[in-house]
């Protein structure tokens, strides 16, 4: 964040907790729950209704519900950076997804501060479940080096294309699973196949649905570490592609749309009910959530325990890998889908619930992202930050006091053809084709930036710019301080 921004929020950062309602003495346990592509439309607490998610819907009416809540990035691992490490993507180490072979992405440095390094130093009890995605099993960035002292799941993005793969990590040992063969991510129906016989996609389907052993790993932390304060970082890979649920949680959609199969022609694995297979998959993920919530409460942590809920980037477009956005309106009327800096590739839903302090059935407008998730949780937990961080603690929005604008909400990519934005208020600037941009022929016009007012256009139909050229030059200059050259992942048109 920019001086002016750090002088704006001073007064509050520095306010007692006692002062926002929040006892210095309670430090909470803390369950981030993450989704994978799930749309800002796909739950019903943001006016889904095709699919069931009961959980999660009283998790928004026992706690607060934050309508501009914006992801790390545009796709999975610059979103997990921003959210450990509280920078933007500017600042950020990781801002664009980058395979590593055999196995995993690029890491994070050995050196990099992030939450659960942290929370550790508060005496917090730290374990990761699902996804990771921001080192390879041997390297610096891999989640025991980072500050998680157990994990269970995926360390790789491109193995968890798959739910039925061969084995899971196990801390740092691998965990074989029952899925002989296991399925791979991608392949198509042959052509031979009938695509209306459910025996043509035997072969899609394994024994051991990889999602279910890290929910019992993460149930099995939470009463191990029940007598200490902890951080339960529970990164699922629902609903990514492929399309792949077991049988009895499809059941629970059987006939419920109307369905034309999917054969593999758009990418992942065929589904013979695609849409039901989508819905079925939110739903597993929100009976995982409810299990949870009970178990908190079985164990008598429901007051001393936050709950969050989001999504790492908005929805797949449609139609690819078999998903149907459209028919679910999975973006919730916005434009853009995972990918884009439009609204629906990375406004995402986003639950808060701690019983007794943050106020039932709330709702919040405050612009928030993720890199404002490490200085509000450490802030809660007693840690003192003192390096540079772009995110800012709202823990008066999270109990319900008023708390100033931030300054500015700021977002690049290298990926999908080099992409910035920033929102300043209801005002964002949008530029695209930035990757493009250097090698376009001399004498061509430059990349242009698109100007939305959000409060009268959430849709981003009508690009304004040409009506405010002041207020485009103004968020262009904001764009231009916060975006740092990197050498891992450069982006010529900004760094000359």
């Amino acid at each position: 964040m920019n001086t002016l921004g750090r002088m704006l929020f001073l007064a509050v950062l520095l306010m007692p907790l006692t002062a926002r309602g929040v006892s210095p003495v309670v430090r909470p346990n803390i369950i981030f729950i993450l989704a994978d592509d799930l749309g800002y439309g796909d739950l019903g607490a943001y006016g889904q209704t095709k699919i069931k998610t009961p959980s999660l819907d009283r998790m928004a009416a026992e706690g607060m519900r934050l309508t501009a809540h914006y992801s790390g990035g545009n796709v999975c691992a610059p979103s997990r950076c921003v959210l450990l490490t509280g920078v933007h993507p500017g600042h950020a180490f990781v801002r664009d997804n980058r395979e590593v072979q055999p196995e995993g992405q690029l890491p994070l440095p050995a050196d990099t501060v992030t939450l659960p390094r942290l929370l550790q130093k508060a005496g917090y009890l730290t374990g990761a479940f699902g996804k990771w995605g921001l080192g390879a099993p041997q390297s610096t960035g891999r989640p025991l080096n980072q500050g998680f002292t157990r994990f269970v799941g995926y360390n790789c993005q491109r193995v968890a294309h798959s739910y039925y793969p061969a084995s899971l990590w196990d801390d740092e040992t691998v965990f074989p699973l029952n899925n002989h063969p296991p399925v791979a991510g991608h392949a198509k129906l042959e052509a031979a196949a009938d695509p209306h016989e459910p025996a043509s996609y035997r072969r899609f389907t394994g024994e051991d649905f990889a999602p279910d052993h890290y929910a019992e790993a993460a149930l099995e932390f939470v009463r191990q570490a029940s007598g200490r304060p902890f951080l339960l970082y529970y990164a699922t890979i629902v609903p990514h592609l492929a399309l792949q649920v077991p049988p009895d949680s499809l059941a629970e959609y059987a006939g419920a749309f109307p369905e034309t199969p999917y054969t593999g022609d758009r990418g992942y694995l065929p589904h013979r009910t695609p849409r039901a297979a989508y819905a079925a998959m939110i739903t597993r993920l929100d009976r995982e959530v409810g299990r949870l919530m009970a178990l908190v409460k079985e164990l008598g942590l429901d007051e001393r325990t936050m709950f969050v809920f989001t999504s790492d980037n908005g929805p797949l477009y449609d139609q690819l890998g078999g998903t149907d956005s459209e028919f679910f309106n999975s973006h919730g009327g916005l434009r853009g889908r995972k990918g884009s800096f439009y609204e629906g590739g990375f406004r995402v839903p986003c639950l808060v619930r701690w019983t007794g302090t943050i106020p039932a059935g709330a709702v919040s407008d405050w612009v928030s992202g993720f890199e404002d998730w490490l200085p509000t949780l450490t802030e809660l937990a007693g840690v003192p930050w003192k390096h540079d961080l772009d995110g800012i603690s709202f823990i008066p929005t999270l109990t319900g006091t008023p708390q100033p604008e931030r300054p500015f909400l700021y977002r690049e990519s290298p990926g999908y053809g080099g992409q910035q934005c920033v929102r300043v208020g209801d005002w964002k600037v949008i530029r695209t084709g930035l990757m493009k941009a250097q090698r376009a022929r001399p004498g061509t016009a430059a990349v242009r930036s698109e100007l939305y007012n959000l409060a009268a256009d959430c849709a981003e139909a009508h690009d304004i710019s040409a009506d405010h050229p002041d207020i485009v030059q103004r968020l262009e200059a904001i764009m231009r301080d916060e975006h740092v050259p990197s050498k891992e992942f450069p982006i010529p048109a900004l760094d000359r």
